[in-house]
């Protein structure tokens, strides 16, 4: 597991927020995410955002709040938190019951909203590779050294924090 204080040094981080304020003040640029569970919780998720149709992190972000990403990256990590919530789960089960039932994308959302999340970001542009991936896929590199604090690339991100838009910590102990 990445200790957070290793991953401050990697970037210029923005101020922690809720995901509400994140999605309308991130930046359009490519960049690197975290969240984490309420305004001081643990870190659940680490993701990038590369160039989305020039929506960089904002439109990422932009995604998993309209609740059209419930089964990838940061939409997924909080569906199955919520799916492992007997109270919300019941909640759910009320609904429908009551003749109220809700589409995917809007259990999603109150995955999301329940969840609690705040977010950080950093600006972290792609590099253009000449014979090599196109610009907003991910590629691994290899670091053995340690970075002195800079920008820092998505691929670079990636590799030194273990986390390529996968997430962690998120998945809840099965009892």
């Amino acid at each position: 597991m990445v200790e957070l204080n290793s991953v401050e040094s990697l970037a210029a981080w923005s101020a922690w927020v809720p995901l509400v304020e994140a999605v309308a003040s991130a930046p359009i640029e490519p960049g690197v995410y975290m969240a984490r569970e309420g305004a001081h919780g643990p870190v659940v998720y680490v993701g990038m955002a590369g160039e989305r149709r020039g929506r960089g992190v904002r439109g990422r972000l932009s995604v998993y709040s309209r609740g059209k990403a419930a089964v990838s990256g940061l939409g997924e990590a909080a569906m199955d938190r919520a799916l492992a919530d007997p109270a919300w789960l019941r909640a759910r089960l009320a609904e429908a019951e009551a003749g109220r039932p809700e589409r995917a994308a809007a259990w999603a959302r109150l995955a999301l909203q329940r969840s609690d999340l705040h977010l950080r970001w950093a600006i972290a542009p792609h590099p253009r590779r000449r014979g090599g991936p196109r610009e907003g896929s991910a590629r691994r590199v290899a670091l053995d050294r340690p970075v002195e604090p800079r920008q820092v690339s998505l691929d670079e991100f990636a590799c030194r924090t273990g986390c390529s838009g996968s997430y962690r910590n998120t998945r809840p102990a099965r009892h």
